[in-house]
């Protein structure tokens, strides 16, 4: 029972187990009637969707000062670094800090695991992933390795300076990285998170494009700590439930990150990617976020299909296969809702959280929001 430890070390699928003695899992947008967007999502309506891609969480929660966390997402099951995949990062607003986006922005690819936590255990965090690369078997004469890790300030709920996500936690969730359903909203990285005014942690979605468009999957998992006005399925809710940015001074200054990452299976280069990845934005924007001076926004997107592939020293030239330019909307598309999607995830699935210094974030109020939902004709029916 984690809210009655003083130090808990959960791993994805202790989370999964975790459902004596806590909270019941807080349903998915989706699963309360409110599916944004046009495309359909994918059997799991989360990143792995897309074949292959693991996520792994570890949740760090010490005493009354710490609620924070790893997560790490996996290209592909095999050995990252000996087979690389195309991948780029866009910086919507670089109030941040990202390691390794030089070489994935000169090479277009990347060859670690993806991981996410607090701002200030960044560092360590990287040091970890580096190491574990390293150790993988077939490492052994590598002398260079790019980890790429994100990270949202979560400092409201946990001591930050402490520095607390160490090696310990990033190999446990690297260990416990997964194919199957992804933990949503207080876990990992999203353990400490706030996002539109309420708790936000991590989320997840996904879009399946039909096969007169391609049939490919993109999958997106959002770590959000962002401030806006929440818009769900186009309504106000922000608004309506009186909190919201720059609210009583019109109240307090906005700041915060979001990191997003997106995965497809369809065949795309470094260059595409980038495109891909340059529409996450338009999909915060949907749910309420304006981008703030404070915000760290950036996203992260790779390409899984194995004609891209880079393996490591392979001599001779490569024969690639690309999707046209002229294919790339339904791809954008499915990028904006699945961010959409992922995003409300988050913030549905999180739960209130007291921590550093007895501050408190509350979970956004489900019933009023469906309330107003149903006002405004915005719910599915089943």
């Amino acid at each position: 029972m984690v809210g009655t430890l003083s130090f808990a070390l959960l791993t994805t699928a202790a989370l999964l187990a975790a459902t004596g003695g806590g909270p019941p899992r807080r349903p998915r947008a989706r699963e309360l009637g409110i599916a944004t967007g046009i495309l359909p999502a994918g059997p799991l309506d989360a990143i792995t969707d897309v074949a292959g891609v693991k996520v792994g969480h570890v949740t760090l929660v010490e005493g009354e000062d710490i609620r924070t966390g790893v997560t790490v997402v996996l290209s592909h099951i095999g050995n990252v670094f000996q087979e690389k995949v195309p991948a780029a990062i866009f910086v919507a607003n670089g109030f941040g800090k990202m390691t390794g986006i030089s070489q994935v922005d000169e090479l277009g690819t990347l060859e670690t695991p993806i991981a996410l936590t607090g701002t200030l255990s960044t560092w360590r965090v990287a040091d970890a992933v580096a190491e574990w690369v390293l150790g993988l078997p077939g490492n052994a004469d590598v002398h260079s390795v790019n980890p790429v890790v994100g990270e949202c300030n979560d400092f409201f709920l946990s001591d930050g300076r402490r520095r607390p996500v160490t090696r310990d936690q990033v190999f446990g969730a690297l260990a416990a990285a997964s194919v199957g359903p992804v933990p949503e909203g207080c876990v990992g990285a999203g353990t400490g998170t706030r996002c539109l005014g309420f708790k936000g942690g991590i989320g997840t979605a996904s879009r399946l494009l039909p096969g007169s468009l391609g049939g490919w999957t993109v999958g997106v998992l959002a770590q959000t700590n962002f401030g806006g006005v929440l818009t769900v399925a186009g309504v106000p809710v922000g608004t309506e439930l009186g909190r919201h940015a720059f609210k009583d001074e019109l109240e307090s200054p906005e700041r915060g990150s979001c990191m997003v990452v997106i995965a497809t299976d369809a065949p795309l280069d470094a260059r595409q990617l980038k495109r891909v990845a340059a529409r996450v934005p338009m999909g915060l924007a949907r749910v309420g976020s304006f981008a703030s001076n404070g915000s760290g926004d950036y996203a992260i997107a790779l390409s899984t299909n194995p004609s891209g592939m880079v393996r490591h020293e392979a001599p001779g030239a490569r024969h690639v296969t690309l999707l046209p330019d002229e294919d790339l909307s339904q791809i954008f598309l499915a990028t904006v809702e699945a961010t959409e999607e992922a995003v409300l995830n988050s913030l549905f699935a999180a739960t209130t959280t007291r921590g550093f210094q007895g501050h408190v974030v509350e979970a956004l109020p489900v019933d009023k929001v469906l309330e107003i939902l149903r006002r405004h004709g915005a719910l599915q029916t089943k």
